[in-house]
This record gives structure tokens, sequence and C-alpha cells, in this order.
């Protein structure tokens, strides 16, 4: 019987070996026609898990600029992405550290499992979420005809067997031969060829399937292929830009409305040349001149170009075809701006043409010139419509241009240039708005001026500030834009801070201070809680400078220091106006601050701001003031510190892996062991986000802010302290230990939910 039995088993045994010879000849064919790593991580998994009696099978590449392993996969109808660090700290990266292969039995013995390394542990995220358990591990080291690491082979739970044979071990490592040939290849040739759209494929912006589709649709179409990118695959003009930066060497261009072209220049440039051709000049430079093109490395346009201006260095700009067209039609005539006469295009036109032809000894345009008035006015209404809070005005002598910035989100945006005999005539336009003394140069001035929109009134405070330099002012302007409060719970506290100041405004009587510098949302901050205790049966009072946000049901006020209506002067009124809630701006000095005090004493809600650091730093910031501490603590109910970070665009905010290095800054700054309470580890789900950048945004990848909040409880412990004029140091530390959250840590919570990022977290809130 065993006789007959042996030739049969041995003809099936010799059957499958060819089966699985064959395929595995087709499956390394494949593998050598995979157009690019994406193939193989991808769409060749499932045929090389048919190999093999394994459930799962995972091909990692390695990504010599991070130093990490990573691999991607279809969940759904989305691409996702795992990435490994090369260390001791996960199996795959073990393997790829000592290139050694590994063969377990059991994931989960950790006897096993240090016995290859003292630190090696399984990551057991993975099969948490997915509820399958994982046994058997066999892993394999990816390498290249020269032994370098180019991935690594990973295959989960052997079926119908305790683990993994010599023999596959064997069959694996042949496979993982291929592959590492096949990486090599992808990598070399990805360094052979480049192309101007390799960004957008190594960024996994777009496929290479999606790009040869977009090259056949060129084509057809007879249109350029960025065109094509850009309406069918949605890529923005700012990634593809970056695209083609990195292809030329040389910036990329996206024209706006504060572009100007050099009108002389263009004229050297027959209409017939600049039509049918896809470059023009835009300026010449102090180092020669700079040419905008869609192909800087066209032989015959750098003849052209280097005929037209001889001598001159070349300094190249890249940008779209279809905007150096639009560009161009433009200045032969073809079509008019599109924001007609009043445009920023025909307004700065207007004075570049008529700078060169202003001699020295002649009379410097005025403050009523068209053109003057014009971009004073177009200037306005973009900072509204931008969002912006404050609008500067720099000249820098006569030498060179005056420099107008914006102030969007806390940060300073370059608006535009304007020729330098211009400084004066503007910086009196807008004195004559502010009623201002446009003689006085030497000294400061401030003031106010009203500007018509089309759909609403604006108010702008103007302050003027005499700076070094044949005269120059410096114009700085704050939009006042009067609003509505917003509501207490879109202001984006934290549960735990916003439960506990309802419960501070749900007081009767006392104190309550918002801290931070100027521009950190404080006075919004009190108008929301206005708005929350804004009922019928109050009488609110109100003592503002300015008066920005409004509220039917308050009783606001105006204070005017010029005539001695300053706050101290507002509060003694108030308090003969028979209040429940009095609301003033700032504590700015002592007299304020002990009316405050006396007012919360004796049956009012007071509540107030103050420029400080911290919330203890509050403390300590009015008794050096002279406040009596017995007096103050009895009064005081709550502090709220806070700061204004800039928000993740919404548009284009993307999530990300961070590295361990990022991770462990987070929970550095947050404090290790209250990190650890948040229960957030390091594993193969944690994401954080951040801003591609796209026209939504102007490209910075923000737009808008956030609140950071830090909400000190005058509690019994606290008042103690006070009593005895305890340092900033000790008032935080009882703070903390009573469930105080800090700014910081506060900003890193709002990181973790995706808010904000933690650059921005530490530039207002680290000190």
């Amino acid at each position: 019987m065993e006789s007959r039995s042996h030739p049969e088993e041995h003809v099936t045994a010799l059957q499958n070996r060819l089966a699985y010879t064959e395929r595995l000849k087709q499956l390394m064919n494949r593998i050598h026609a995979a157009q690019n790593i994406d193939q193989l991580l991808i769409s060749l998994q499932d045929d090389m898990l048919n190999l093999f009696e394994a459930e799962h099978l995972t091909l990692y590449a390695v990504d010599y600029d991070t130093r990490e392993l990573y691999s991607r996969f279809l969940d759904l109808d989305s691409v996702q992405e795992i990435r490994l660090d090369l260390n001791e700290r996960s199996i795959a990266g073990f393997v790829a550290h000592s290139k050694r292969s590994v063969n377990l039995a059991d994931a989960y013995d950790n006897a096993e499992l240090a016995r290859l390394h003292p630190a090696l542990r399984f990551d057991r995220s993975w099969d948490e979420k997915t509820g399958v358990r994982t046994r058997q591990v066999l892993t394999v080291p990816v390498c290249d005809p020269g032994g370098a690491l180019t991935g690594v082979l990973q295959l989960l739970n052997k079926t119908g067997a305790a683990r993994f044979s010599q023999a596959d071990e064997e069959k694996v490592g042949e496979l993982a031969r291929t592959l590492g040939i096949a990486l090599h290849n992808q990598y070399q040739l990805a360094k052979r060829q480049p192309h101007k759209f390799d960004y957008l494929l190594a960024a996994s912006l777009l496929s290479q399937d999606e790009l040869n589709e977009a090259k056949d649709r060129a084509r057809q179409s007879g249109r350029s292929v960025e065109a094509i990118l850009l309406e069918r695959y949605k890529i923005s003009k700012h990634e593809l830009g970056r695209s083609l930066s990195q292809y030329y060497g040389c910036p990329f261009l996206e024209p706006s409305p504060q572009l100007v072209i050099d009108a002389d220049l263009a004229g050297k440039i027959s209409v017939n040349y600049l039509q049918n051709n896809d470059w023009l000049p835009l300026q010449v430079t102090d180092t020669g001149v700079e040419i905008l093109t869609s192909q800087p490395h066209s032989v015959q346009y750098r003849h052209d170009i280097q005929r037209l201006f001889p001598g001159l260095k070349i300094a190249y700009r890249i940008g779209l075809v279809e905007d150096i067209r639009e560009i161009s039609r433009a200045l032969v005539g073809e079509r008019e701006p599109a924001a007609g006469g009043d445009s920023l295009q025909a307004i700065l036109r207007q004075l570049a043409a008529e700078s060169p032809t202003r001699a020295p000894t002649d009379e410097e345009p005025d403050e009523n010139d068209s053109a003057v008035v014009r971009l004073v006015n177009r200037m306005i209404g973009e900072a509204y419509h931008r969002g912006a809070s404050d609008i500067h005005l720099e000249p820098y002598g006569e030498q060179k241009e005056t420099l107008i910035r914006f102030r969007v989100d806390g940060r300073c945006h370059e608006y535009l240039k304007v020729p330098a005999q211009y400084r004066r005539p503007l910086a009196s336009r807008l004195k004559i708005m502010a009623s201002l003394d446009i003689a006085e140069r030497r000294k400061p001035q401030d003031g106010k001026l009203k500007f018509r929109l089309p759909t609403r009134e604006i108010e702008l405070r103007v302050a003027t500030i005499p700076t070094a330099g044949a005269d120059n002012e410096d114009v700085a302007l704050r939009i006042l834009t009067a609003g509505e409060a917003l509501p207490l719970d879109k202001i984006q506290m934290s549960d735990a801070n916003l439960s506990a100041f309802r419960a501070l405004l749900d007081k009767p009587y006392g104190l309550i201070l918002c801290s931070g510098p100027t521009g950190s949302g404080k006075t919004t901050t009190l108008h929301s809680a206005l708005g929350a205790i804004n009922t019928p049966d109050r009488k609110i009072w109100t003592a503002e400078d300015p008066v920005e946000i409004t509220q039917y049901g308050l009783r606001q006020s105006q204070v005017q220091p010029r005539i001695g209506y300053d706050f101290a002067a507002a509060m003694r009124s108030f308090l003969r106006a028979d209040p429940d809630v009095i609301m003033v701006g700032e504590i700015r000095d002592r007299e304020t601050a002990r009316i405050s005090i006396e007012a919360s004493l004796t049956g009012h809600l007071i509540l107030s701001t103050v420029h400080t650091n911290s919330a203890a730093e509050t403390i300590t910031r009015l008794l050096e003031m002279g406040m009596d501490p017995f007096h103050f603590a009895d009064a005081l109910l709550g502090i709220l510190a806070q700061r204004l970070a800039r928000t993740i665009c919404a548009d284009c905010k993307e999530p990300y892996r961070p590295s361990r290095q990022e991770y462990e800054a987070l929970a550095a700054g947050y404090g290790p062991a209250a990190f650890a309470e948040l229960d957030r580890p390091y594993t193969a789900d944690f994401v954080l986000y951040r801003g591609r950048g796209c026209e939504a945004c102007q490209h910075t990848g923000y737009k808008g802010r956030l609140g950071l909040h830090e909400l000190l409880v005058a509690s019994d412990d606290i008042k103690r302290l006070v009593h005895s004029r305890a340092t900033a140091a000790e008032l935080r530390q009882v703070a903390l230990a009573q469930g105080m959250t800090t700014l910081v840590q506060d900003g890193i919570r709002k990181v973790l939910q995706g808010w904000t990022d933690y650059d921005q977290v530490r530039a207002v809130a680290l000190r």
C-alpha cells in the first residue's frame, strides 16, 4: 500500500511545485513590469499573497529621506499609509535594521521577542482595530543585488500549521530577491529620469495612470497637461507650481492683482511675437532682468531673450501657459482687467507711468491726485475683504519703494509696493480722511476715519508715527469691524473650561479678569460672556476704547481720556446708574483696579482685561499695583488667560503621521506625566493634521484663528495664597494641582483634535 501511494504523492508534489514555479514566474514578470513603487505596494500585494498559505501580506519600501519604512494599502476608495521607524521597536523595523529574517510562532510571546532584542515589542493596535489576532509572523529583508536594504516583506498567520516552515522561508526569500531588484530599479529610474510632475507623483497627489491619461487628454484637446491637471484632477495651482519649481530650479509665479509688468520692457517685443510665444519680461532688477516663462529650458526662448536683453543677467520665473497668455492678452490690449478702471493693476500702472516723468525739481504728487485717492480706497476695501485687522504703510525714503502690508490672522503679509514719491501723498490722504494735521510730520498723531464700502460702513483707527530718513511717516490703520458677539459656546473653549467659566458668570457679584497681550481676543471673549448673561432682568454697563462689538441690551460707553473721561471716571459714573454688571475695557492703573475691586465687593459683577502673560501673573500684577490682598482675594472669582493661534485651513487640511521626534516634543510640551493620562500612544494610526496650502489660505496652510485658554478659579487655597502675597509660580502650582489646564496644554489638546499645529501653539503660548 505504501509503495503504491509514494509515487502518487511524489507526482502531486511535483505538480504543485511546477504550478508554484509558473505562478512565481508570472508574478515576477508583473513585478518587473510595474511602473512605480505604488503599484508594487498596492496592486500586487494580493498576487504575492496567493503564492503562500498565509492570511495577510505587507510589503514595506524604504523612505531614504526620513529613514522610515512605509507601506500603502487601499481602504475603501482611499489609499492609506503605514510608516515605521528603522529600529527595534517593531518586528519589521528590527528586520530592516538588522537585515535578519524573523520567523515567530506567536507574536504575543514577549519571551520569544526578547530573545531577538530586549526592546522588541509587537504593536497590537492593528489587532484591536480589526478584531483579528496575529499569531505567526514571517518577516524577511528585501535587498538589492548589492545588499542595500530596499524594503521588508512580512507574512502573517500561517494557515493550517503552528508556524511558517523552512520551505516557506526559502520561498519568501526567493520572492524578496526579485522585489529587491524591482525596488532598486524603481529608485534608480526615479533618479535618472526626473520629470516636471515628479513631486505630484511622490506626494501621492497624482498616480502614474492619471498622469498618462492627462497627457492623452492634453494631446487630444490641444491644451496643456497642467490645465488638465488643474481642472480634471483638482490639483491645486500651489502644488502644481511646487512641482514645476522643483524640476526647473526656479521660483513659481502665480499671477495676482498686485503683479505689475514693466510696460517699457514689454514694448520691446512685437505684438505678434508676444501672442505666439509663452514668455514675457517682468521687470529690470539691480542684477538683471526677470523673465516669466513656461519653458525655462527652451533653447529658442533663451536665444531670443539674450538677443533682446544683451549683457543682462537673466533670472527665470516659471509660470503656467494659460496664465502667461492671459497676461500677454492684457498687455496687447485684447482684454481689459476684470475689475475695470479702478482695478489695482490699472492704478499701479498709472503710478508707474507717472513716476519716471517727474523731474527731481517737480512738485511731488499731492493727496488729491486721482491715482492716490483710488489706491487708498482700493487698499482699505481689499484689506477688509481679506479679513485683515491692520494696514501698515511703511516708507523707506526717496530711493526705495513704499511698502504696504496687511496683518491677517495675526501675521503681516506684503500687499504691494508703490513708487517712493507717493509716500507723502498717501500718508496725507489718510490724515485728511482722519481729520489730522497734514502739515505736522514731526510728532505722532492718532484719530479715526469712517469708510463706506458697497455694503456697509466701517471705522478705522489711524496712528501716524515719524520714522527716520527724509521726513518719513509711517501710518498704521486698525480696522474696527463692529459686529455681533460670538455665542460663548462658539469661542472654542474646552468643555471643562466652558463649564467652569459659566459657573463664574452665574455668580451675583465678584471680579472676573481676562488676561493676555494686545490682540489676543480678550474683548471678544468678554462680549461672549456678557452675551451669555445679557437678560432683561440685568442692567449691564460697558466702558470701552473703542466700542467694536455692539449688543442689544448693553449700555455701552466710549471713553475719551483727552477730556478726562477714562475708565476710572466711567466706573464712578456707572456705580451711580444702578448697574448689575459692569465690563471695563482694561485695568490700566491703580485707580481703575481699586474701584473695580470695591464695586465687586458691593454687589456688582465686574468683568475686565489685564495685559499679563498668564493667569497667575495677573494676581501678582494687581498686588504690585498696591491692591489690598484681603479685599482682592475676597473679590476675585477667576482669571482667564488666552491667546489666539492660527487654525489649519479647512480647504486643504490633510492628515499625516508625525515623526517620533514630533510626538515626543508634544509630550514634553504638555508634561510627560500629564500627557500619558490623555492615552494617546504613538501607534500606527496616530495622526496629526497640517495645511497643504491652497488659494483659499493664500498658500500658507492657515486660515482663521482659535483661542487657547487657561482658567484659574479662585478657590479657597488660591485666596489664602493671595493673602500671603505668594509668587506666580506658587499660585500656578496650586492651580495645576486643582485641575487647571495651561495655555500650552490647551493648545496641544487642540493640536490632537486637528484644529492647529504645535508650531502655532509654541509661537503664541511658550515663553
